[in-house]
């Protein structure tokens, strides 16, 4: 396998089979945070493109193993939707893929910025935003894709850190290093059998086979604004399950963004396919206090017993849920 990096130099790119006849690659640079992959913009003689390559572990967290085969999973995603007209238009043109070095060359959408900055308060979504993210989930979720693979490896990785890391007494990650007092904190939602108990449960529902195509990480970082609208990215977890995850993950990180409850129920009011909602406000729930307390931190701006009431709130929705 060829084993590329941000030093990776443009002789040894230019080395690769992706290139048109003489296509001069001019430059390279980083195309921004990547969580999970290696990601470059390279700029040629002709273009500007995005290459993509997963490795064995997760990019930001490199003592942690991930499945090196996500690479063709989203590969197969981008695929499917470019032969659906409504949803092409959110997602990148592929332009190359070589399975063996688990690389993807995708047109370039252009530099922009995704949607992290609701977390801060930079930035705030409003009722378009919204719209044209659900226009993007109700084409999706009605995509018919009975052969999508299974995804399994990711969905094992990805319950690893929804349902069981957070609630572990001792993991040996010290909240408190995120926010002092976090770590004490947290220790009300680690100790509740009960929750823990509608957590598991939760998480076997997520790893059976649904239905539905899910873009299976879909959270502000996966939004990107660019000039020519809002694009959906990164579907490197993406599987056929509970369409409930989809939209439970969207709404938790609105709650984790502190925006206003009328967006909130705009998700819910502009959804065109039917839902179970106790399993929504589950699915929902445990994004919540996963990301508060477990590894996978997005940067809130909250204070601590901001964050107490949101955990409480999230309590609510999976203890709710199954009464």
């Amino acid at each position: 396998m060829i084993e590329l990096s941000e030093n990776t130099s443009l002789r040894e790119l230019q080395a690769l089979s992706f290139w048109e006849k003489e296509e001069i690659l001019q430059e390279s640079s980083s195309a921004g945070p990547s969580n999970m992959n290696l990601v470059l913009r390279i700029k040629t003689s002709n273009r500007s493109v995005i290459l993509k390559q997963s490795k064995p572990y997760v990019r930001k967290f490199p003592q942690i193993p991930a499945p090196i085969q996500r690479i063709q999973v989203e590969f197969e995603f981008l695929q499917l939707l470019e032969n659906h007209p409504l949803a092409a238009k959110f997602v990148p043109k592929i332009l190359a893929y070589d399975a063996s070095n688990h690389i993807l060359l995708t047109e370039d959408l252009g530099k922009g910025k995704d949607f992290s900055g609701i977390y801060s308060g930079e930035k705030s979504l409003n009722e378009t935003d919204i719209s044209t993210l659900m226009e993007f989930i109700n084409v999706l979720h009605g995509i018919q894709a009975k052969d999508f693979p299974d995804n399994m490896d990711m969905r094992i990785l990805n319950h690893e850190h929804i349902f069981h890391f957070p609630f572990q007494k001792e993991n040996g990650f010290d909240l408190d290093s995120i926010q002092p007092g976090l770590q004490k904190l947290s220790l009300e939602f680690k100790h509740n059998e009960l929750l823990k108990e509608k957590i598991e449960s939760l998480g076997k529902q997520y790893l059976s086979k649904g239905e539905t195509l899910l873009h299976g990480d879909f959270y502000p970082g996966s939004w990107l604004e660019v000039s020519t609208g809002l694009k959906v990215i990164d579907p490197e977890f993406g599987f056929m399950g509970d369409r409930e995850f989809d939209l439970g993950v969207f709404l938790a990180h609105l709650d984790l963004g502190q925006q206003k409850e009328d967006l909130k129920n705009q998700v819910i009011s502009s959804y065109s396919h039917s839902f179970n909602l106790p399993l929504l406000k589950a699915y929902r729930g445990v994004e919540i206090l996963r990301r508060l307390i477990g590894i996978a931190q997005v940067p809130v701006n909250m204070t601590l017993s901001q964050k107490e009431a949101l955990l409480n709130f999230a309590k609510s929705l999976i203890i709710d849920a199954h009464e």
